[in-house]
């Protein structure tokens, strides 16, 4: 792998470090006569400086919460699909290799199952979990990747570099610079603080490599623009360890072997995940235990959804659909699901 070498100017930089060339990253009308008119409705007339008590009453609602236990939830129920389809493809490929059966058909239905799955996990899981089945809340699910031919071996060898990245056509770059006095995780560290803005972290792997992620959402226009400058765009690529059924095999006993080891490693990270999904579920259940309003003000709050709602006029519609928005189907049904 070649790696990045980004050109360096005459001019010295702090501590030493020579600068990459730039160092920059581009790295409705009104009736008429005769026409018939609607009902009048008569607008209530709402006290000054005061908010509408429906309004009053579900701003004690905190949707962080509400938010928590349905990505939780969610996550969970995602997980559960793909664990029992993981232990049905299991089944059937140990039953293969201890020839108890010859047909590979079944096998070959349980991984497009799988894949088909794994094809809607971002919707899913609510995007709470990675192409890695990992779980992650509150921050989304993200992306790991890596950018080709930058690795720790190369930014200590040699005199001190700066490098500027870029996302996109509007961002300020983001420059780190790297002394080679500085060890590998002090590196690290600064290209994780370096990059955090453009919502992107970094880590390291085993091998030297730099890994860096971002939010899958996000990741697409990190794909397709990142760049170094004095390098201009840079090569990425997206992290391969992740669970495909599509790329697993049963086409004879080794591709089979491989494939219960794969499905057997899936099945362990799905354990670990929904271990935390259902803590971070019990987590945000005590949240809500705690901040839960007294029960007169639930009463008062009914009431007034009662009234509001009764009440033939426009401020009275306003008041029910700016109330309800952010509400969605899961997020009712996660709450129900607490009690």
């Amino acid at each position: 792998m070649e790696a990045i070498r980004p050109t360096t100017s005459a001019t010295s930089g702090p501590a030493g470090a020579n600068s990459v060339n730039g160092a920059g990253v581009r790295s409705e009308a009104a009736p008429g006569a005769g026409q018939a008119r609607p009902p009048q409705l008569n607008p209530a007339q709402p006290v000054p400086g005061a908010a509408p008590p429906l309004r009053r009453g579900l701003a004690s609602v905190d949707h962080q919460i509400q938010g928590d236990v349905a990505s939780a939830q969610q996550a969970l129920d995602f997980l559960e699909q793909v664990a029992g389809q993981l232990q049905a493809l299991k089944g059937e490929i140990s039953a293969r290799l201890s020839s108890r059966r010859g047909d590979g058909g079944a096998i070959e239905a349980h991984l497009r199952q799988l894949g088909a799955t794994m094809d809607k996990r971002r919707q899913a899981s609510g995007g709470s979990v990675d192409a890695r089945l990992s779980f992650s809340s509150p921050q989304p699910a993200s992306q790991r990747f890596r950018i080709k031919g930058l690795t720790l071996d190369m930014l200590t060898a040699g005199a001190g570099q700066t490098l500027s990245f870029s996302v996109g056509s509007n961002t300020q770059p983001l420059t780190v610079m790297v002394d080679p006095t500085l060890t590998r995780d002090e590196i690290v560290v600064r290209f994780d603080r370096a990059l955090a803005p453009a919502n992107m972290r970094v880590s390291a792997d085993g091998s030297g490599a730099l890994v860096f992620s971002t939010p899958e959402n996000a990741w697409p226009m990190v794909r397709d623009s990142l760049s170094i400058q004095g390098v201009g765009r840079v090569a990425v690529e997206a992290d391969t360890d992740i669970v495909a059924p599509q790329q697993w095999r049963a086409d004879d006993s080794d591709a089979l072997r491989q494939s219960l080891h794969e499905v057997v490693q899936a099945l362990s990270q799905v354990q670990r995940s929904q271990d935390a999904a259902s803590q971070a579920l019990s987590a945000a259940a005590s949240r809500a235990a705690a901040n839960q309003p007294p029960a007169a003000d639930i009463e008062v709050m009914a009431q007034d959804f009662a009234d509001t709602a009764s009440t033939p006029n426009y401020e009275s519609l306003l008041a029910i659909t700016s109330a309800l928005v952010g509400i969605s189907r899961e997020r009712v049904l996660a709450l129900l699901g607490l009690h």
